[in-house]
């Protein structure tokens, strides 16, 4: 079982109370994955409507993680449909792509899956959560929806698990800046886990700002290796790609979400969904990459 710590620890009004976000950059950087506690009365983040102010605890996985500038950490989560406490999932079928920021700053990208005309929710909802503080809302009537907010969670705890070793760093034409092709071979042949950090993944997005130096971490689910070629070959979990900011926001038309075929020649595929249309196209390109092993 990985060893959680936590580097940092904000309270209701996001500032520190224990750590540091130096600490959490520290461990992105070096692969960690990332999981952040909450805690928030039901009557005041749920249902506003309700009398119970039961206190609920959450922690929810943030799979992709984004180190930005070398120096501002973010992560979203991946794989979440939306739930509707305490009984079961929200009324449509949709991804629920929740970014949050080493300060606290959140958003939500919801590409719907279900095919339906999506109708424009009034701002906040339809029962206004006190502690819900929209910053700004893009493409409302269309099928990707966003949002950038706050909301003031009693507290908010960033854990790590800071166990990857990194085995492999090559630039994006596949030649070797630190360690080998033989140690990532041979870990993956020892069944260890793989992850990679890729570098300028999300460059060619549209938006607002500067091109900000980044690197987006996601671990693989599936490898391959070439044995007389000395070729690596990984296919990764679901990843979320947002146009570099900080604090990450969601722009109108700067994200997408997709799954990625990564070689150690630096050759890497996309097959990215656009989030509006749900059609999918692939397309090849070459990064630096990152690979950890644990």
């Amino acid at each position: 079982m990985p060893s959680w710590t936590c580097p940092l620890i904000l309270d209701s009004s996001r500032a520190i109370v224990a750590g540091s976000q130096d600490a959490l950059v520290r461990a992105i950087r070096r692969g960690a994955d990332l999981r952040i506690y909450t805690e928030f009365r039901h009557n005041e983040h749920i249902d506003v409507r309700s009398s119970s102010d039961e206190k609920v605890r959450e922690v929810a996985e943030f799979a992709v993680t984004y180190l930005v500038e070398d120096r501002w950490a973010a992560g979203l989560m991946s794989l979440r449909q939306p739930v509707s406490l305490p009984d079961g999932f929200g009324p449509r079928p949709s991804m629920s792509f929740f970014l949050y920021n080493q300060d606290g700053h959140q958003a939500l990208g919801r590409p719907h899956l279900d095919g339906q005309k999506t109708v424009p929710a009034p701002e906040g909802g339809p029962h206004p959560m006190p502690k819900y503080h929209l910053i700004d809302s893009h493409d409302p009537a269309t099928n990707a929806p966003s949002h950038n907010f706050i909301y003031d969670f009693d507290i908010y705890k960033f854990y790590v698990a800071d166990t990857w070793e990194e085995v492999l760093h090559h630039d994006g034409h596949g030649h070797i800046l630190s360690g080998s092709i033989d140690a990532l071979a041979t870990a993956f042949g020892e069944g260890a886990a793989i992850k990679v950090g890729i570098g300028g993944l999300c460059a060619d997005l549209p938006g607002e700002g500067g091109d900000l130096a980044h690197e987006v971490f996601v671990e693989t689910g599936s490898g391959y290796y070439y044995v007389e070629q000395q070729l690596f070959i990984a296919g990764s979990h679901p990843v979320i790609r947002v146009r570099p900011s900080i604090p990450m926001r969601y722009q109108s038309k700067g994200w997408d979400f997709g799954w990625l075929v990564l070689r150690t020649d630096g050759a890497v595929v996309y097959r990215q969904c656009d989030p509006y249309s749900l059609a999918f196209a692939d397309g090849t390109r070459r990064h630096p990459i990152r690979w950890f092993a644990r």
